[in-house]
């Protein structure tokens, strides 16, 4: 005898939809109620149903009219029910009735959802390993002093904050915040300036909607970082975004002038470009600042990966040079670790009231909880120490990519382009297309990213990125030696 099994009981009341009392036969409704929810997937094959009792007095019906349902679909084989043991879903059938109608198919997408699907592939999470972008080093992760610090704040209060809060972030985060970058990053502020983000993407999100108009159009680096380029391609299709080339003193200010002399603000990563990792010169940072003045534009600066330079002192932020006039994001996503979401955007004081309002209708606020604990870990000295320790650390990684890219790559396959900061480097790919490269790659197990789609025309150079990561040194070399045998395979792809 074949074993039927059920479900665990859940006996949740299903969703069945009004029943028209005035139109009397109220058994048959049911019935025919529950059969549909049964047909559509509503109601899963082994799932449990609630007692005769318990669905008559959900659905205000006497139990008498709830017996006479479930008995007749009992006795279609719909239901299965045994006494003692409740009255289920009978398993193992298809319960999909025949049909001549056409099948149902989804309205067709819009202009907007689509724009929406190629940004989900424009924006892939890697997976965890060589050499992933952006992974943090697991040696530096600060779980002991996160838990310590947490539970000693949850002692001293309540579990988790209660009620609505500011949408700027909490106070306390906010005052710690302006501090850090003040004294980190020569940024010039207050901390009602300060405005608390779920990160880089929602700070650049929300610089978008509130500074440019439909119509407008906003400078942005070429190759740029895919996060902003979607952006404009998605959500914000009725801004014109003005792709302005790179060049290795970072974006050229002339290009941009000769493009779109009138764009009401440009998007820049001035200490670490994205992808490509030189800094923007100082010559350039006063063009910038001087373009910015001059057509009442506004700047926002993504201060991608300050906190890495291996060799002298980090560049001070751009903010400095024009506070009234730059927008300036960061985030705790690198240095502490990804799934804390929480950044920061320092806006001047007159685009105060126009983030906060943004931001209640995007989120409302930031979660509270790690607001609180994030502000007492940088209060308490925690993350200067921190960010020594992972300077250090990301140092000798730096070190351990250069060795194993010189010793397992052939250098007439690719090379590594010369950069004393950040947490990924640029290897361009002399014979080989990076679009054929990533896949080959990702299904070896070699985390990495192709760099000639963050071009305008999506046809750029081709090269990949390489993050140092928090992985092993015999781990790394591995992958290289797997990344230059795809090399190998695909040398003669990029001139086919």
């Amino acid at each position: 005898m074949q074993r039927v099994t059920r479900k665990a009981k859940q006996n949740d009341v299903p969703a069945l939809g009004a029943l028209d009392r005035q139109a009397g036969q109220l058994s048959r409704q049911l019935t025919q109620a529950l059969r549909q929810a049964i047909r559509n997937g509503s109601l899963q094959p082994g799932e449990a149903l609630p007692s005769t009792r318990r669905l008559a007095r959900a659905l205000q019906l006497a139990r008498g009219t709830v017996t006479e349902a479930y008995e007749q679909l009992v006795a279609e084989g719909f239901l299965v029910s045994r006494r003692g043991s409740g009255t289920w879903v009978t398993p193992f059938q298809d319960v999909t009735p025949p049909t001549s109608a056409p099948p149902l198919c989804a309205p067709p997408l819009s202009a907007q959802a689509q724009a929406f699907a190629r940004a989900a592939g424009c924006i892939v999470t890697l997976p965890a390993a060589p050499f992933a972008v952006s992974e943090p080093v697991g040696a530096a992760a600060p779980d002991d002093v996160w838990r310590t610090l947490g539970n000693r704040l949850r002692a001293r209060g309540a579990g988790a904050p209660a009620g609505y809060a500011a949408p700027h972030g909490a106070w306390p985060l906010r005052q710690a915040v302006a501090e850090y970058v003040r004294t980190a990053r020569s940024v010039q502020c207050t901390p009602e300036q300060v405005i608390i983000t779920a990160g880089i993407q929602q700070g650049l999100a929300l610089s978008a909607q509130v500074l440019l108009d439909a119509g407008e159009a906003a400078w942005v680096e070429d190759p740029g970082y895919p996060g902003i380029t979607a952006l404009f391609e998605s959500t914000c299709r009725d801004r014109r975004m003005i792709r302005v080339p790179v060049d290795a003193e970072g974006l050229d200010v002339q290009a941009g002038e000769a493009l779109a002399p009138h764009a009401r603000a440009a998007f820049v990563t001035p200490s670490h470009q994205y992808p490509l990792g030189m800094p923007m010169s100082m010559s350039r940072r006063n063009a910038l600042v001087g373009w910015a003045r001059a057509q009442q534009a506004w700047i926002v600066e993504d201060d991608y990966d300050s906190e890495f330079r291996y060799t002298g002192h980090p560049f001070p932020a751009l903010q400095g040079l024009a506070p009234a006039q730059v927008v300036y994001l960061g985030t705790f996503s690198k240095i502490l670790f990804p799934s804390l979401r929480l950044g920061y955007a320092v806006v001047p004081e007159a685009l105060v009231e126009a983030f906060c309002g943004a931001r209640l209708l995007m989120d409302r606020h930031p979660p509270g909880a790690d607001q609180t604990l994030l502000a007492a870990f940088m209060a308490e000295g925690h993350l200067a120490r921190h960010i020594r320790r992972l300077r250090t650390l990301y140092a000798e990684k730096h070190h351990d990519l250069n060795r194993a890219v010189a010793e397992q790559i052939d250098p007439a396959l690719a090379w590594l382009q010369p950069c004393d900061q950040g947490m990924h480097r640029v290897l361009w790919l002399r014979e080989s297309d990076d679009r054929v490269v990533l896949p080959l790659a990702l299904a070896a197990g070699v985390a990495v990213r192709a760099i000639s789609p963050m071009y305008a025309n999506g046809h750029g150079r081709s090269g990949l990125l390489l993050g140092l990561g928090g992985y092993p040194r015999e781990q790394v070399e591995a992958a290289a030696r797997t990344l230059n045998r795809i090399l190998i395979k695909t040398r003669n792809s990029a001139s086919a």
